[in-house]
């Protein structure tokens, strides 16, 4: 038996839950958000608690046991709390700033870039050299943060770039001998 899949999801204040055949809708102070589940899955919503049981010990349904609980759970989460990443820029003349629903990024090429906000996700650039991406949808905001992070990934001689605050980038030395060849 799925650990993760058996566990219970208990409803918060101030949540609704509602289930319509396999399309699961919950809504929240933070937005609300729909999520398409798999027909074999069976998912019930009683005295705010949702549990999620399979209909057979088949491979596939294992699988898909612990995966539908765990979508579930990250609905109900990001409607109350919302989910977060934070982003570093590290490197000389490197800045990002908030104009407008743009982030306005200069990472040492010519020109500037420019990325706009997309609908569910909020950009802050509380600082010169930090970048907060918030979003009820925690798959949204991790792809819209690696969008952020692709636009200069960091590099590993001088750590340049844009990382994620909990990343650690694996240094090299770079050129070793110096003197020359004879």
């Amino acid at each position: 038996m799925s650990r993760i899949g058996r566990k219970p999801i208990t409803i918060p204040a101030g949540v609704d839950v509602k289930l319509d055949g396999t399309v699961i809708t919950v809504k929240g102070p933070k937005g609300t958000l729909t999520q398409s589940l798999h027909p074999d899955m069976q998912v019930a919503v009683d005295a705010g608690v949702i549990t999620v049981t399979r209909p057979s010990d088949d491979k596939e349904h294992r699988s898909l046991h612990g995966l539908t609980r765990t979508l579930v759970a990250n609905m109900v989460e990001g409607v109350t709390n919302g989910f977060k990443k934070e982003l570093d820029v590290n490197g000389v003349g490197y800045r990002v700033q908030k104009q407008g629903k743009n982030l306005v990024m200069n990472l040492g090429y010519s020109h500037q870039v420019i990325v706009p906000e997309i609908d569910g996700i909020t950009i802050e650039a509380p600082t010169p050299n930090k970048i907060v991406i918030l979003g009820p949808d925690k798959q949204k905001v991790g792809q819209f943060a690696a969008e952020v992070r692709e636009k200069r990934p960091p590099e590993p001689y001088k750590g340049k770039g844009i990382k994620y605050v909990d990343e650690v980038i694996r240094r090299k030395e770079g050129k070793a001998g110096k003197g020359g060849k004879k």
